[in-house]
């Protein structure tokens, strides 16, 4: 599982969003998210990178959370 930190995130229509990015790329099993901590993580073999070019293509800037 890989947990990203996705500060910008702050509403339903983010998590859509980011949601959308990420189900299609190879690799995404699941995706589970923490609002409030503004966390997102994903189950599966994508690669850390491969998911936050995808949500910095969007515009959510995203790190590995630590």
């Amino acid at each position: 599982m890989t947990t990203l930190s996705v500060p910008d995130m702050s509403c339903g229509h983010c998590r859509a969003s980011i949601e959308t990015a990420l189900k299609p790329l190879p690799g995404v099993e699941q995706i589970s998210f923490d609002a409030e901590a503004r966390k997102v993580s994903v189950t599966g073999p994508a690669p850390a990178s491969q998911l936050i070019a995808a949500l910095d293509a969007i515009g959510f800037p995203a790190s590995v959370a630590g």
